[in-house]
């Protein structure tokens, strides 16, 4: 029995991820027993990155517009340049990566995948960390940026780069087994703020 067992996580990716990003979480909480799904821009295959350089393609089991928080118990947003960059600019990704903080589900992000915590305006009040070119738009936002190798604040795991990946792996296998966070500040805007 793994302590992920029935739990249903998210990966959001695109583009540009930072492949072992995305390799490592997912391994992570597939050997606990989760179900996992690729999300990303749309169906079908997306580019991975190990640094500058292409790694392997990843298949997405759904658009982003197709997929809903609610049938997920938590959120993976991996890193990479590109990947945050560009699901930051869809409408459709902001709004999935919000509803996760709407619903006080427990989210992962490492790397440059904080910059989403900006755009999806639930940076505020929070104490985070990330890739380093990433803190000022997380304290322009509100954020409190600390240079730790994995910081969890109500349900919310950041990480600054693959070296922190054990760290931040066991972190969102304890958070993903937690569940909500009912303490968690809600984002700008929303009802009971």
């Amino acid at each position: 029995m793994g302590k992920l067992d029935g739990k249903r996580i998210a990966f959001l990716a695109t583009d540009g991820v930072e492949q072992i990003e995305l390799t490592e979480p997912l391994k992570a909480v597939r050997d606990e027993g989760a179900d996992v799904d690729l999300i990303s821009l749309k169906e079908g295959e997306f580019q991975g990155f190990e640094h500058l350089d292409k790694g392997q393609t990843f298949s997405a089991d759904k658009a982003v517009a197709d997929a809903s928080a609610d049938d997920y118990d938590g959120l993976v947003q991996p890193g990479g340049v590109a990947n945050p960059d560009f699901l930051r600019g869809d409408p459709d990704a902001v709004a999935f990566f919000r509803a996760f903080f709407e619903a006080k589900k427990p989210v992962g992000a490492i790397c440059h995948g904080p910059w989403m915590l900006v755009e999806a305006d639930v940076a505020k009040g929070r104490t985070v960390t990330s890739w380093p070119s990433v803190k000022t738009d997380l304290r322009n936002a509100g954020a409190t940026w600390v240079d730790e190798e994995v910081v969890v604040d109500q349900g919310l795991v950041t990480s600054r780069k693959p070296d922190d990946l054990p760290a931040f792996c066991a972190k969102i296998v304890e958070e993903f087994a937690e569940g909500r966070h009912t303490e968690a500040p809600q984002p700008a805007g929303t009802v009971g703020s």
